[in-house]
């Protein structure tokens, strides 16, 4: 569909299977295509019994620097979005195997928000996570507005989501974004050794404790439209179509 993500299912990790973004030259920037075919790639495996558990890495140096802008951008002047990202997220939020990721360097917007979804995430001590919808005229998705409180309380998670502070891998982890901060050389290696330690267990009492720890998807689907609404409505205003435009200039 895209060589911008690559889909592998590698022969010294039996069970595993990776979804990578390869898109280094635009810093991973994620466009409607990719998301296509991550979801495309997540439907495939939440029923493979060959695969137990998803991986997700970006490239050296950058996870995602999120949503590609021009996609943004064509939307605020009267283009069509798709349903690309909303089939995304939903895929994520009710996918039924653990999900682990491995971040090194940039993770900004959606490149923070899909760890949410995660089950263990590895960082690199150079890694910097960084949602600036605010700053973009726009408000958080992916079901963050709800999940994010969860896990780093009030406080943390409006300094995340709505005034757009960096977090700092060190800061990440003590806040319960990620679980483990290792050297950037480390992330991949320590990411599927992750994935492997949890291909290797009882897949079904694994699966049941997993939907017990998660909860009832229910609530994040209705929040991920609920976001999503807001978000359509915000990318048609005049403030955001000028933060987008401010954005494109600086290139």
């Amino acid at each position: 569909m895209t060589d911008h993500v690559i889909i592998e299912r590698p022969e010294a990790h039996p069970g595993v299977e990776v979804i990578r973004l390869n898109r280094p030259e635009k810093k991973n920037a994620i466009t409607r295509a990719m998301y296509a075919a991550m979801t495309a790639a997540l439907t495939a495996s939440n029923t493979d019994p060959a695969v137990r558990v998803t991986v997700f890495l970006g490239s050296e140096g950058c996870f995602s620097a999120g949503n590609d802008m021009s996609d943004f951008l064509a939307f605020a002047m009267g283009g069509s979005m798709g349903s690309e990202v909303i089939d995304f997220l939903k895929a994520l939020a009710t996918y039924a195997k653990p999900l682990v990721s491995g971040v090194d360097g940039l993770a900004i917007g959606i490149g923070t928000t899909i760890h949410l979804h995660c089950d263990e995430t590895i960082a690199s001590d150079r890694s910097q996570f960084r949602t600036p919808f605010v700053d973009l005229a726009l408000v958080p998705e992916a079901a963050s507005s709800l999940l994010v409180p969860r896990i780093m309380g009030h406080q943390r998670a409006f300094a995340l989501l709505a005034a757009g502070d960096v977090f700092l891998a060190p800061e990440a982890r003590e806040a319960g974004l990620v679980r483990a901060v290792v050297a950037p050389p480390a992330v991949e290696a320590e990411t599927l050794a992750a994935a492997d330690r949890l291909a290797k267990k009882p897949p079904e009492a694994l699966a049941i404790a997993r939907k017990l720890l998660r909860g009832d998807t229910s609530e994040v689907l209705a929040r991920i439209d609920e976001e999503a609404a807001f978000f359509a409505e915000r990318l048609k205003s005049a403030e955001a179509r000028a933060a987008f435009e401010a954005f494109m200039r600086r290139g």
